[in-house]
């Protein structure tokens, strides 16, 4: 047995609807079975002698242990997160990540400290009127975007000093999955900027209101949520989700209009809480949630994980598929849902039996001409997104007509070099590779080569998988990266032994197959090997930046 972490959940999580302490340990299924009764009395003991009343446990079985959970205040997670810590040491004699020895009058001590009366009498007068609150350790707020308000989390107002009707919400779209929720965030944020709306965005790219960016980096978690909501020009929201801040802290909002789920598939596997598929589709599975009661929940027809959680869902949904015959989907419809699907060449609305044409997928250019198919799912997802949040179908024909490339980087970016192409993408995960695979073979070339790299926590038979679906859509060089950053464990040109190996295998002219330390080197090697009518696949895991860069400073030189 061994303690992995303990930690606040401040929305809605895997185990409760709201806050909560965590705890997650290693163990053997014997073992869990005889340490959670001796923790709950452990926190039961603890938390009546602190004076609070009685909390809900949950725990949850998972592949190499269990995580451990009790509701706690808001004004007390901390507090209860050490509680947490020093029940695990009292039930095991086992230490935690740091050494800890805690008495009655620390936790006492420390609850005190952490104690907030007039947060808790704002949150309570706020969910009696249903009124969005956030919190966090430094502010606290009424309301979304245009219609919030935002203090200091001690220096709070008065229940009765509150303009309680002047705080109200907007509608808010989440977006979860594992391939596909970038795009789809940047697709339903142009249709409602198309539309007049004032859009306020979360993401792994930054957070934004229109085109002002507060600020850049990897945002997908509760903080950038409440960031964007608190954000007074904001009158519509899209936030991002990702497996990260579900896991680690919650959902960042406990209502929403509408919560796609793109689909679910082998990536960043291996974490505790996420070590297989059935564990990641419980985490993105959590903005289900915000949606249940009032909301509609967006899902993709064609993954047959989505499809089997999704018949014990009973909120409504609206089902996105390219294939307009799934039975699913008829039925559905057949019986008024709603869905968006692809027919022919049609991305095609259906609704109270009616069948409403948004536009044809070689329009959107992002697709490329249609030959994209994943990002034809993408747009299908963003259109359903856009119109929950108040889009209409015109607002949706213009805003997918008009995103371009160059409003989607790293994603299906297509560009020419004189007579030379070259795909760029940030696809790092089996399914994204395959999607991008299938891709480039449907572009014409004369010639295709690819550079591309492995993460080091991959499996050897994956990296190989992924080496010969690369391989099949017919490569005449490949330039293998190093990625330092990302061997995880492995020892220098170990992932590159195996994918070398694979492609030999697979009947490569070892000539063919070059070795380099930076993705900008392979790329480099690329472009001077191709020639006319070639086309270079770029798969940019961490040197997006650097690649454009050097495409945009040839394209000029090539007038």
């Amino acid at each position: 047995m061994k303690f992995l972490d303990a930690r606040r959940l401040t929305g809605p999580n895997l185990h409760f609807d709201g806050p909560a302490a965590v705890l997650d340990v290693a163990c053997t299924a014997a073992e869990a079975a005889a340490f959670i009764p001796a923790w709950r009395a452990a926190i039961g003991g603890y938390w009546s002698a602190l004076g609070e009343p009685a909390p809900a446990f949950s725990h949850i079985d998972l592949d190499g242990g269990v995580s451990l959970a009790f509701t706690a205040p808001i004004d007390a997670l901390y507090a209860a997160s050490e509680v947490n810590e020093q029940a695990f040491v009292d039930v095991t004699g086992l230490p935690v990540a740091e050494p800890v020895e805690r008495s009655l009058d620390t936790l006492r001590a420390a609850l005190a400290e952490e104690r907030n009366d007039a947060l808790l009498a704002l949150q309570d007068e706020a969910r009696v009127r249903g009124v969005p609150f956030f919190w966090d350790d430094d502010e606290a707020s009424l309301g979304m975007g245009r219609h919030s308000a935002v203090w200091p989390v001690r220096e709070l107002p008065g229940v009765g000093d509150v303009d309680w009707e002047s705080h109200r919400d907007i509608p808010v779209g989440l977006v979860t999955g594992t391939n596909g929720k970038t795009t789809t965030v940047r697709l339903a944020r142009h249709i409602l900027r198309g539309a007049g709306r004032h859009v306020g965005v979360s993401s792994t790219d930054w957070i934004a209101v229109d085109d002002t960016i507060l600020e850049r980096g990897d945002w997908s978690g509760p903080g950038g949520a409440r960031a964007v909501l608190r954000q007074p020009a904001a009158d519509v929201g899209v936030l991002e989700a990702a497996r990260g801040g579900l896991l680690r802290r919650g959902l960042g909002v406990e209502r929403a209009a509408a919560a796609v789920i793109t689909n679910i598939a082998a990536d960043h596997l291996g974490d505790f809480g996420s070590r297989n598929l059935e564990e990641l589709l419980a985490i993105k599975w959590i903005v289900s949630r915000a949606v249940a009661k009032g909301g509609r929940l967006i899902l993709n027809a064609g993954d047959e994980r989505l499809v089997r959680h999704a018949a014990g869902f009973e909120g409504e949904i609206a089902w996105f598929s390219l294939d307009p015959t799934l039975p699913l989907v008829r039925a559905h419809t057949a019986h008024g849902g709603v869905a968006y699907v692809l027919r022919g060449r049609d991305l095609v609305r259906l609704a109270d039996g009616t069948e409403t044409v948004l536009c044809a997928d070689a329009d959107i250019p992002i697709t490329l001409g249609g030959a994209a198919r994943h990002n034809v799912a993408n747009a299908l997802a963003a259109a359903a997104l856009a119109f929950e949040l108040g889009a209409t179908t015109e607002n949706i024909r213009a805003g997918l007509v008009s995103m371009s490339q160059e409003a989607n980087p790293g994603r299906c970016n297509v560009f020419s070099i004189g007579d030379r192409h070259v795909l760029v993408d940030f696809a790092h995960n089996p399914q994204a590779m395959r999607a991008l695979f299938d891709m480039a073979r449907a572009l014409p070339a004369r010639r295709r080569a690819l550079c591309f790299g492995q993460a080091g926590d991959r499996p050897d038979e994956l990296i190989r998988e992924m080496t010969r679906d690369a391989w099949a859509i017919g490569l005449d060089r490949v330039y293998v990266s190093e990625l330092a950053d990302y061997r995880r464990g492995r020892d220098a040109g170990a992932v590159y032994a195996v994918i070398r190996d694979e492609l030999l295998s697979l009947g490569a002219d070892p000539g063919a197959v070059e070795h380099h330390e930076l993705e900008s080197d392979s790329f480099a090697a690329a472009l001077d090997w191709a020639g006319d009518g070639d086309l270079v696949i770029m798969l940019a895991l961490g040197s997006y930046g650097t690649i454009r860069e050097r495409i945009d400073t040839l394209i000029q030189a090539t007038g």
